[in-house]
């Protein structure tokens, strides 16, 4: 089955290779000098853990199967103490590495425990989930989470290489999968719109793994990233255009005590960014209207309760992502030409939110 190489840049690059069967090109995103690796993957995911194990040993490496709770619940201290403790008794030195197989919550357990070891060791990523493959796993973005808040405790730490093996993908719930689409999209909107040319000709196989575009769907969401992340890995400009749709997408998953899909949270977060932007006169009601159209056609929500708008507004101002004070929003002006709306006023960010309310 053919494949594809997308070469992340940086002072760090490395690649992201696409495609189904292509555990065999495993072994190469390693390099040279490794002896040891240590598998970190989601428990409920054997079946998956258990051929990326074998590639490994069959390229003569030395590896050990460390299980680590599914979800949110791998990203706790605890679990990251745990794993230390396991690198120690395998004795991983400097030149070991770290694979991490699973959700976005998985990789980023396992890139934080690279990060962290050693004040750094490889780590090659073997995202399972469509929101893993285009959003957590390409990046470089690394941690855990603490009672006082989601990753507030982590690293920016580039994996030695990313292998999304699409079949992977056929094991996740529907409703998942959909959701990772939203970031599918907003890469869409924000830099590439064959993406929604695609989604528009075909929703319904867009929304299945299986669909006839899957694998370009994949390899255009993470071009997007790729280059977004070679030009600015710590977010001092360029990379916040990656968070459309994340200010109020944030303030709705902590409302909802984590148990919101985020892709969800995101689809309504960009509605949401539109309206704004329609209201402030850069964005023309079209694009607004295609936002609607798209995300709903694959089954993404598009609005969120009325009710719920003063404890979102306040939460939004603590969002880690807005710079001291000051609200700034990334919002379009039209497609694929991503812009910053900063300190909007408050009944502007209200009627926006009128326009996203149930």
């Amino acid at each position: 089955m053919s494949h594809a190489r997308v070469h992340v840049g940086g002072a760090d690059p490395y690649d992201v290779v696409i495609g189904a069967g292509v555990l065999g090109e495993l072994p190469g995103l390693l390099g040279p000098g490794a002896r040891t690796v240590a598998v970190v993957h989601a428990e409920g995911l054997p079946e998956i853990a258990r051929p990326v194990c074998g590639a490994l040993e069959q390229a003569g490496y030395a590896v050990h199967a460390l299980p680590v709770p599914d979800g949110e619940a791998a990203k706790e201290v605890g679990v990251l103490a745990g794993l230390w403790s396991r690198f120690a008794e395998l004795g991983m030195t400097r030149s070991d590495v770290v694979v991490g197989v699973g959700g976005g919550a998985t990789t980023d357990l396992a890139g934080f425990a690279a990060a962290s070891w050693l004040r750094g060791v490889k780590a090659v990523l073997v995202p399972t989930t469509l929101l893993g493959m285009v959003d957590a796993a390409v990046g470089g973005k690394t941690g855990v989470n603490i009672p006082e808040g989601k990753n507030l405790v982590g690293a920016f730490h580039p994996p030695a290489g990313v292998l999304c093996e699409l079949s992977t993908l056929l094991t996740m719930p529907q409703e998942d999968y959909i959701s990772g689409l939203a970031e599918v999209i907003k890469a869409g909107f924000i830099a590439d719109p064959v993406i929604l040319d695609l989604v528009e000709a075909d929703p319904e196989g867009a929304a299945r793994p299986d669909g006839p575009h899957t694998r370009e769907l994949v390899e255009r969401a993470v071009r997007v990233k790729a280059q977004v992340v070679s030009a600015d890995l710590k977010e001092s400009g360029l990379r916040e255009i990656l968070n459309y749709g994340h200010t109020l997408a944030h303030a709705i998953e902590k409302a909802e005590d984590y148990r919101f899909r985020h892709g969800h949270a995101v689809a309504i977060g960009m509605v949401y960014a539109a309206e704004l932007a329609r209201r402030a006169g850069r964005l023309p009601a079209g694009v607004v209207d295609r936002h609607r159209a798209i995300l709903a056609s694959v089954g993404l929500p598009t609005s969120y309760a009325g009710e719920a708008w003063p404890a979102l507004r306040k939460t939004m101002t603590i969002d880690k992502k807005s710079r001291g004070a000051t609200l700034r929003f990334v919002v379009l002006d039209g497609v694929a030409a991503p812009g910053r709306l900063e300190g909007p006023d408050e009944d502007l960010l209200a009627a926006a939110y009128r326009e996203v309310a149930k």
